[in-house]
């Protein structure tokens, strides 16, 4: 599945500012899908992320990395904020009314399904696609990374697309 060309969607930050993608207009988007109930994959990914977001040296100002929530049902702006600045400051956290992010997660091609699960303690769990987004500064996708890629290759890749 190729993705789109033209990013687009409308959410609220961790602050609870409106924002929508031309906020970040003329930045890099490093964009991560997930929730903050995630035991595993999402805390390994944004970990993965800021180690090679460090590696970029004084090019990392130039890149917005984005954490979009797929459950903004327990997600508010504060529980994102809370999240984000205690283990992964450099992340902006995007969330919104379900009708919102099910319209950002469709721009990025993004799967997550709520399911049951008993071992969460709200009930449920939101299994999602673990894949990185790359966004360039007029808002135009330019690549993704499957969640399997090395902090190594995301510095190196990152730095490229930069210097393009």
């Amino acid at each position: 599945m190729s993705a789109p060309t033209a990013i687009g969607f409308d959410l609220v930050d961790h602050h609870g500012t409106p924002v929508d993608a031309g906020t970040y207009r003329g930045s890099w988007l490093l964009v991560q899908f997930g929730f903050t109930s995630c035991r595993v994959v999402c805390p390994r990914a944004l970990t993965k992320l800021t180690a090679a977001l460090d590696g970029l040296g004084d090019d990392v100002d130039r890149v917005r990395p984005l954490y979009v929530t797929v459950d903004p049902d327990r997600d508010t702006p504060d529980v994102m904020k809370a999240f984000l600045t205690t283990s992964y400051p450099r992340f902006t956290g995007l969330t919104g009314t379900p009708e919102q992010v099910e319209a950002a997660k469709e721009t990025f091609r993004v799967f997550a399904r709520r399911r049951a699960d008993p071992e969460d303690p709200d009930g449920y769990a939101v299994p999602h696609t673990a894949m990185t987004y790359l966004v360039d500064p007029d808002g135009r996708w330019v690549r993704h990374w499957p969640d399997t890629a090395e902090e190594e290759t995301l510095t190196a890749d990152l730095e490229a697309a930069l210097a393009a």
